[in-house]
């Protein structure tokens, strides 16, 4: 195809014209449209203009074909279609309220001689449905595997959709299905409960081009779990005459009640001075009797928990108010004498082992002598007064 030399702006050569037979001033007449996007009940405006007309009318049809308006005359009769401007250059027209089926490629014409069209394409966005978690009965038992499942209708595209335990993200499995033009997405959570999923909330996040903010929705779970117990005491070292207090600490849901108390298999045995309250054992003023095992019991429907304590009462007066201090001067006391007595050991061998080396010195020289005699005499230091150390045995 030849184009002919000539200034014809705006030309849209996808227009499949033949421009070797066409005008340059009909070529300038060629309707110019674009593409809008709508969210679902939105409304959406259609604009088709021309930069040149020799007052030739336009006209929008819809994707099947139908006229909607030809200049300012409506031609189709829905209510939710109307004229928001129509001239030589411009015929804008506004559909309300739009469907998924308003989806398609609507057409301008401007009726020249031949008649030239150009498309818009019309998308429209489903908007998803809040999304809504089931598949959980509360409350869940400890070691039970259970499902969550969010699912969000009416999408198009596909929505996105997100899990998280509390704030922290979890995979999950989705599954899409196609509703005519629009999508039906569930994603499902498969996980064994314990007590540790007692309270937590589980998030299920909806995202979509649609949305300025992601949709939420949020299930707390609720696990029952069997009863654990401790005890807990506000005395170190119990001393006779001090108020003493045990606590039965206990983690269960339900919470695990009554808190049974008992003292060496029995009941309490001085229910004056051992009084219960709640959890609580406070005993007012210990003494040599109150020494035994105590023992605090509960039970939920799931299980029965049990806690013990071994009391002994300290008599105040063996137990100083620096005990600590005298058991470290005691220490302190014991390490001087181990080293006192290993100084001595060590220096008594020494004066022993020196011994040795005087009288062994007295006798030097003596080692060759052939008889005892000759042995005192030729001993070093000893020849002055060898007679006198001289010894005869008959």
């Amino acid at each position: 195809m030849q184009l002919l030399n000539c200034d014809c702006p705006n030309l849209d050569i996808s227009a499949h014209l033949d421009l070797e037979k066409t005008p340059c001033g009909v070529q300038g007449q060629f309707p110019i449209t674009q593409n809008v996007t709508a969210l679902e009940g939105s409304a959406a405006n259609m604009t088709c203009r021309v930069d040149f007309n020799d007052n030739t009318s336009l006209q929008w049809s819809n994707p099947a074909q139908q006229t909607l308006f030809f200049g300012d005359k409506k031609a189709l009769r829905d209510n939710r279609i109307e004229l928001v401007r129509a001239s030589w250059q411009e015929l804008t027209i506004r559909i309300s309220d739009v469907s998924l089926a308003d989806e398609g490629q609507y057409t301008c014409s401007l009726f020249t001689m031949p008649v030239k069209t150009t498309k818009a394409f019309l998308t429209v966005l489903g908007v998803p449905e809040r999304p809504e978690i089931t598949g959980f009965t509360s409350p869940a038992l400890e070691g039970e595997v259970i499902t969550l499942t969010c699912t969000t209708s009416g999408s198009k595209p596909a929505a996105h959709i997100r899990w998280f335990r509390n704030d922290e993200e979890v995979q999950a499995t989705a599954e899409v299905r196609a509703s005519g033009k629009s999508f039906t997405v569930a994603s499902s959570l498969y996980f064994q409960v314990d007590r540790g999923d007692d309270g937590v909330a589980y998030t299920c996040m909806v995202e979509h081009v649609s949305l300025s903010n992601p949709y939420m929705t949020t299930e707390v779970l609720e696990v029952h779990y069997a009863p654990h117990l401790e005890i807990t005491h506000s005395l170190i070292i119990p001393q006779e005459g001090q108020y003493f207090k045990l606590e039965c600490v206990s983690s269960g849901n339900p919470i695990p009640e009554p808190v049974l108390w008992s003292k060496d298999g029995g009941e309490l045995p001085d229910v004056e001075r051992m009084i219960v309250e709640g959890r609580e054992l406070t005993i007012t003023a210990l003494n040599k009797t109150d020494n035994g095992t105590y023992r605090c019991e509960a039970s939920n429907h799931l299980g029965t928990s049990s806690a013990e304590y071994i009391l002994f009462v300290y008599d105040p007066n063996a137990i100083g108010q620096h005990g600590p201090d005298h058991a470290l001067i005691g220490g302190v006391v014991a390490v001087v004498v181990f080293i006192t007595l290993c100084l001595i050991i060590v220096l008594g061998r020494y004066l022993a082992r020196h011994k040795g080396t005087y009288l062994t010195h007295e006798a030097k020289g003596s080692e060759d002598a052939p008889d005892a005699d000759t042995a005192i005499i030729n001993a070093e230091g000893n020849h002055v007064h060898a007679e006198e150390k001289k010894e005869y045995f008959i």
